[in-house]
């Protein structure tokens, strides 16, 4: 699935869309500032947490971190369980809150 850009989360966002969001960052990164119903499950408890999310297999997921490295290590690895519809957010969580 082809990564998604600031502009098109904005858009979707702002036309009332809620797309499922996962903050790959650490606790501590979330707290200081999120994506409005991101869930924080940091990229190094992904494995353990799989059974939590199973329901998403087929939804569409959003990934995003502070650059965009950690998600695509997420997207990789989301993609190798069978989650079918994983998106990369471009330039993480600094480049959406630039616009």
């Amino acid at each position: 699935m082809a990564d998604i850009t600031p502009a098109e989360l904005h858009q979707r966002q702002q036309a009332g869309e809620t797309p499922t969001i996962i903050d790959v960052r650490e606790p501590w990164e979330h707290e200081e500032g999120c994506i409005v119903g991101a869930q924080n499950i940091p990229l190094g408890t992904l494995p353990e947490k799989l059974d939590d999310i199973d329901e998403w297999k087929n939804q569409e997921i959003i990934v995003h971190c502070k650059s965009g490295s950690r998600s695509a290590s997420a997207k990789a690895f989301l993609t190798q369980q069978g989650f079918a519809n994983v998106r990369n957010l471009v330039g993480g969580y600094q480049a959406f809150q630039q616009g």
